[in-house]
């Protein structure tokens, strides 16, 4: 494989917002991570040579975002009474059965566990993700057809 071609699929990950890509032949493993703060790197088994290739504008942003939540921090100490449902899988989250559907909650509403709440669609199968837990849905943490990872918070839910 060549830089080139490396340089290219690293373009295509980034494109394709992802977090993690590994490719694996004969003679190579390689392996691209992401993050949030969109730094690339990039690891590459066949000799033990590591590409890192950070953004240079997004590190000066990255501050900002972790000054932004110390002014709300009253409020995250309000949302810790609630639970957090996460999603099992990666995918895009809906939050109703069809694009002509009524959504399967909204804000308010009382969720039971084993409840269907949302689908998340992973490699064009569409799963129906059930509650974990009782209690009223308070907010909801993504946006209808938004990419989703694992283990990332879906809804807030008040148990009381």
């Amino acid at each position: 494989m060549t830089i080139k071609e490396v340089e290219e699929l690293i373009r295509f990950v980034a494109k394709a917002n992802v977090s993690e890509v590994e490719l694996e032949t004969k003679d190579v493993k390689l392996v691209i991570k992401t993050n949030k703060a969109a730094e690339r790197v990039v690891e590459i088994q066949q000799a033990p040579v590591v590409v890192a290739q950070p953004a240079p504008a997004k590190p000066a942003t990255a501050p900002a975002p972790e000054a932004a939540p110390a002014k709300p921090a009253p409020k995250a100490e309000d949302d810790s009474k609630y639970i957090t449902i996460k999603s099992p899988m990666i995918g895009t989250f809906y939050r109703s059965p069809g694009p002509d559907k009524p959504p399967f909650l909204n804000v308010g509403d009382k969720v039971e566990k084993g409840k269907v709440i949302c689908i998340i669609e992973a490699m064009k199968l569409f799963n129906e993700i059930e509650a974990e837990v009782s209690g009223t849905i308070v907010k909801f943490l993504l946006n209808d057809a938004s990419p989703v990872e694992y283990d990332q918070p879906l809804f807030l839910v008040d148990p009381a």
